[in-house]
């Protein structure tokens, strides 16, 4: 790390300049549970190991705090029946290493849990990522010290690492909702949480099983379970558009022609809406005949995934007419699948556009209702009333089983940040400054946090998520690099740039039909958590312009960002 030198003055970013760190050693307060450190990074997923590589790079000490057993974030959790991405294996990956990726085979179309399991822990023992994380650790708090200019991060087990820079990297989908009901610890038989599913084998076989909810994880879950269980009951509040995966086993060609196109792959998702490498088509809806919308929209759904989105007619998710041909395609589709017309029905997404809620990638979903051990209840004309010993009981019946199976969802983009009792200059608490909704700069950054650079944070942009990750830890490498070369280490955005993000965020959001989330009770808004003011969990704009501004940044060497020494901030 360098010694403080003179900066620049300024008005968009403030940085300050501390003494030369230690790396790895023990702090002078003489406590043996305390370390310093260049950087802190929370989270060994794809945003912690790829951060981790990233400050390597820059001979950055860091170390990662990661509360699992081992690496994978999200597909270390979610092992439950059924866990597949919903983004292709080729482009749901990284990009850093020409050598990872044309070393690594991937199986299937969609990878499942075990896959990306596997291939996260193939980047960590293959880049030798594992002897800078610490297992079994959750961090408890995080406090910035004005005085010194440092970050204090604490553990539950009372261990404190001081850094100068904390890089959170808890993911947009980690910390899952629990389930309230009451009575819940009266059940005798067996409960499960799809987000926090067990090591080890579940068996269905012969058993009476409740699958509560029906986002994505619901959706994968059940034709699973349906496979061994005598019963399954499915409990929705809310019918979920689908979209068919079309899964199957990559062969030998395809894997090497994957390989000898990554150059264009990644090319693609750089300059793709949502990071994915399929190309849009640029004609409207009211550019083509009802025959042809209709040929592009059985063409895409055919192909299968979010092909859907993007091939068929440019302003499906802008556009009233647009989507509603699109969401009245898929109902159809339901209505043919599904033999029981009631529970077709049922499943048939209503009152919101299609998109507003997010579209799961489904693989045999619709026609496990075929199967007759399946039955579905809609809960929002029937309410769950509380959970009793041998089952459930809704407003109206009351229901037997031996299992109960929780697909409740996660508190999606700020909920894992605000799990950690987070303080910044001032004292201000993270939780305070969020009390009306995520505020953040890039949704990577937030003012009065000075150096705490967050990986995927709230406002980051939607869609195939390692993508934006690498573009983010790019950027965050840089940040870091810029204030190494001018001996600063503190970065933290003025107020009026975080107004400006958010405002954005919100107009991009408006200017489509996600608009409309509030109406589907979507995460995209918070709304699935009890008592959460709506705000933009996402950025909805275009990713491919996200990464031009962040790369704008970089090229202009910072040049809107102000240093100044610790004296003068002072």
């Amino acid at each position: 790390m360098n010694d403080a030198g003179e900066g620049r003055s300024g008005v968009g970013i403030y940085c300050m300049k501390l003494n030369n760190g230690a790396g790895m050693t023990e702090i002078l307060s003489g406590s043996s549970n305390v370390t310093e450190i260049d950087a802190v990074v929370i989270g060994a997923g794809f945003g912690g190991l790829r951060m981790l590589y990233e400050l390597r790079k820059l001979n950055v000490q860091a170390v990662a705090l990661e509360a699992a057993t081992d690496v994978g974030g999200t597909w270390h959790w979610n092992r439950y029946p059924g866990a597949r991405t919903d983004s292709e294996s080729w482009v749901y990956c990284f990009s850093f290493s020409e050598e990872l990726q044309q070393e690594w085979n991937w199986k299937d179309r969609y990878p499942s849990q075990p896959e990306m399991k596997a291939y996260l822990s193939h980047v960590a023992d293959r880049f030798d990522l594992r002897r800078d994380i610490r297992f079994q650790t959750r961090v408890s708090s995080a406090r910035y010290d004005d005085a010194t200019g440092l970050w204090s991060i604490e553990t539950e087990a009372g261990e404190r690492f001081v850094c100068r820079y904390f890089i959170p990297a808890t993911g947009p989908i980690s910390k899952p909702i629990m389930p309230t009901f009451p009575g819940l610890d009266s059940f005798a038989g067996e409960t499960y949480l799809t987000a926090r599913w067990p090591d080890h084998p579940v068996s269905f076989a012969g058993k009476r099983v409740a699958v509560i909810g029906t986002g994505s994880t619901g959706i994968q879950v059940v034709p699973e379970v349906a496979k061994d269980a005598s019963q399954v009951i499915v409990f929705q509040r809310t019918a979920n558009f689908a979209l068919p995966g079309r899964n199957r086993a990559l062969t030998d060609e395809e894997r090497q022609a994957i390989k000898d196109r990554y150059p264009e792959i990644w090319a693609q998702t750089q300059r793709q809406i949502s990071g994915f490498a399929i190309p849009e088509t640029r004609e409207m809806f009211g550019d083509l005949s009802e025959a042809e919308r209709q040929e592009r929209l059985s063409s895409a759904y055919e192909r299968g995934g979010f092909e859907f989105l993007f091939t068929a007619f440019r302003d499906m998710l802008v556009q009233e007419e647009a989507n509603e041909a699109a969401a009245e395609f898929l109902r159809a589709h339901i209505r043919r699948t599904v033999k029981d017309p009631e529970t077709a029905e049922l499943l048939c997404p209503k009152g919101y556009p299609f998109g507003a809620r997010r579209p799961a990638v489904e693989h045999g979903y619709f026609e496990a209702f075929n199967r007759p051990n399946v039955k579905l209840v809609d809960i929002s004309r029937d309410p769950i009333k509380k959970i009793t010993p041998t089952g459930l009981q809704t407003d109206n019946a009351s229901y037997e089983f031996d299992m109960l199976i929780f697909a409740t969802g996660f508190d999606a983009g700020a909920g894992a940040m605000l799990a950690m009792d987070i303080t910044g200059r001032k004292g201000v608490s993270l939780s305070e400054k969020w009390s009306d909704g995520p505020r953040t700069y890039l949704g990577i950054m937030v003012d009065e946090f000075p150096n705490m650079f967050m990986v995927s944070g709230p406002q980051t942009p939607f869609g195939n998520i390692p993508v934006m990750i690498e573009n983010e830890v790019r950027w965050i490498g840089a940040a870091i690099a810029y204030c190494e070369r001018v001996a600063a280490v503190s970065l933290e955005p003025a107020p009026e740039m975080v107004d400006g993000w958010v405002d954005e965020v919100w107009a991009n959001l408006n200017a489509t039909l996600l608009r409309e989330a509030g109406s589907a009770g979507s995460w995209y808004l918070g709304l699935n958590v009890e008592g959460r003011p709506p705000a933009p969990v996402f950025f909805h704009g275009k990713a491919s312009k996200y990464f031009s501004r962040l790369e704008e940044i970089v090229q202009a060497e910072f040049a809107d960002f102000s240093c100044l020494t610790m004296g003068a901030a002072a």
